[in-house]
């Protein structure tokens, strides 16, 4: 078995439609150490949050797993029944979903729904649960904690509503958080202050995170390793250092681009990504990044670049990257 938390080997999923099979993961694969935060960003469709329900088995009819492994803190995911993953969501991994307002029930007060959890995957009594509750409340910031616990989420501000989904996500001490795009709904300041508190929780709780975004400000100050997505692939891995400093991806410079910068000399202007993501019932032979690219090549079109590793921790799928190689290869000789 895996010596990761968790390992990930060409993960393949589709959804299979009236229309076709959409391949919506492409032999993703990444791994992830204990207390670990692995950061993975790209655009809306690029395969971020299925890769995440796919873990705990939440991928929505009609997707399928059809390829790959996935190894989670000693077990195969791809083997395991219902009931076994219902023992382990909660216990062992848990999601904090993109929006607070769906994900929490409107008809149940806020201690019911976490209380629900803790009497589900614990052998506290309803007594204990309550404690442990407003526990929770206490440790993600929410003040009057026995006040809270009885109010619906229509009462609650949307930092406060991401607050107790925080809460419900930690109720059982996860070794892996999976959030989701934590933070889209807040304003700057909650955000900060959500980042800050998912931070304090990592390092007093010791759990792994995996931050879904595609917030490129979110991963630069909490991320240790990135996965770069696009068209159900990984196209772009490293340190957080190697892809904000040293990008080798043109999509992964593109998002760069797209970004204001506090460190330009001058006024810089922000350069978007033209065209459109790629339709995932029929993708492209090569790269999937190929018909955005400025710098796409005839064998961009054709041919899926090989990934080619620059350090022990930083990888990427670009044809560009060969043709430098060879290039210089060649001057050298």
């Amino acid at each position: 078995m895996s010596e990761y938390l968790l390992q990930i080997e060409n993960e393949r999923l589709s959804f299979f439609t009236p229309a076709g099979e959409v391949k919506a993961l492409n032999n993703v694969s990444l791994h992830l150490n204990d207390g670990e935060v692995l950061g993975i960003v790209g655009e809306s469709g690029s395969g971020k949050s299925v890769t995440a329900y796919s873990l705990m088995g939440l991928t929505a009819h009609p997707g399928k797993l059809v390829g790959g492994t996935l190894d989670f803190n000693g077990h195969r995911i791809n083997d395991m029944s219902e009931r076994e993953m219902r023992k382990m969501r909660g216990n062992e991994v848990a999601i904090i979903f993109q929006d607070p307002m769906t994900s929490l029930n409107p008809v149940y007060s806020i201690g019911n729904q976490i209380e629900e959890v803790i009497l589900l995957h614990t052998d506290k009594n309803r007594k204990e649960a309550h404690a442990r509750a407003r526990e929770l409340l206490e440790l993600v910031g929410i003040n009057e904690p026995e006040k809270r616990l009885k109010q619906y989420p229509h009462e609650l501000s949307g930092g406060m509503r991401q607050r107790v989904m925080i809460a419900i996500a930690l109720s059982c001490e996860p070794k892996l958080l999976i959030a989701d795009e934590p933070t889209t709904a807040l304003d700057v300041t909650i955000q900060a202050q959500i980042l800050e508190l998912m931070m304090e929780l990592k390092e007093k709780l010791g759990m792994a995170i995996i931050m879904i975004t595609h917030d490129l400000g979110i991963v630069a100050s909490i991320c240790e390793r990135i996965a770069v997505m696009y068209g159900g692939r990984i196209i772009e891995y490293g340190t957080a250092d190697e892809i904000f400093y040293e990008p080798k991806h043109e999509y992964t410079k593109g998002l760069l681009r797209s970004i204001p910068r506090l460190d330009a000399e001058e006024k810089e202007r922000l350069v978007p990504i033209e065209g459109t993501p790629i339709d995932l019932l029929n993708p492209p032979a090569g790269c999937p990044f190929a018909p955005r690219c400025d710098s796409c090549m005839k064998i961009c079109l054709h041919q899926m670049p090989p990934a080619m590793e620059f350090s022990e921790t930083h990888y990427a799928h670009c044809w560009l990257n060969q043709k430098q190689a060879m290039e210089g290869a060649a001057t050298n000789a």
